[in-house]
């Protein structure tokens, strides 16, 4: 049973990113890129060779001796490649919940191939953001809001967008990085919660430190 965050055309970007189809490489990300259909966030394919790639580079100037990035690292990359294009840099504070989003091991940190998830993730959300924002402005208000969420193929009451507009708007106007957070914080929790609703009804019983767990780490 579908419910808000899934169902038909779920995630499919083909629909709001201009030349992206499924199943075809997302432009600017790397390494070949392929969309699935969750949260309009693109799964890597295994099957290419870092070698020569930008997106590895730029990884491999900043990660320590470990071989991976903490989120004063993590931001110091983003910022040093660019993707922020004309918009201002990530706070620490999105790079920490960026880090909680895809740190499936518990690290603390982003090893290279959740990087180039995230970095794929990033330019998605830069294209979606862009193709929102009709007046150029730089922001995005709360119906461009409204038409980028539902793009991504999220179900939300207006009720829980007029909250979301609330949280991250200044002045009812919602910048890169913080609609970059609020995309985070969305695929984070969605995942979280369809994760725990084994029949996909909509509707899951949580024990309080397991809802602890999940929300704070966000």
């Amino acid at each position: 049973m579908a419910y808000p965050g899934y169902g038909g055309g779920f995630g499919n970007f083909s629909i709001q990113v201009p030349g992206i189809q499924m199943g075809q490489p997302a432009p600017e990300t790397g390494p070949a890129v392929l969309l699935d259909e969750y949260c309009g966030f693109p799964a890597f394919s295994d099957a290419y060779s870092s070698a020569g790639d930008s997106v590895y580079t730029y990884f491999s100037a900043v990660a320590g001796r470990d071989g991976e990035l903490d989120a004063e690292e993590l931001q110091r990359c983003l910022t040093q490649s660019g993707i922020s294009g004309t918009y201002s840099p990530f706070s620490l504070e999105t790079c920490r919940i960026m880090i909680a989003m895809l740190d499936r091991d518990y690290t603390g940190k982003l090893g290279f191939n959740e990087f180039k998830e995230l970095w794929a993730a990033l330019n998605a959300w830069k294209q979606n953001f862009m193709t929102v924002d009709q007046d150029g402005s730089g922001t995005v208000e709360h119906h461009e809001l409204r038409q980028a969420i539902g793009l991504m193929g999220y179900r939300l009451s207006p009720q829980t967008i007029t909250t979301i507009v609330k949280r991250y708007s200044k002045n009812g106007r919602i910048f890169f990085d913080d609609y970059v957070a609020c995309c985070v914080k969305l695929r984070a929790l969605t995942d979280f919660f369809r994760k725990r609703d084994h029949l996909q009804q909509g509707s899951v019983n949580f024990l309080y430190d397991d809802f602890l767990q999940g929300t704070m780490a966000i």
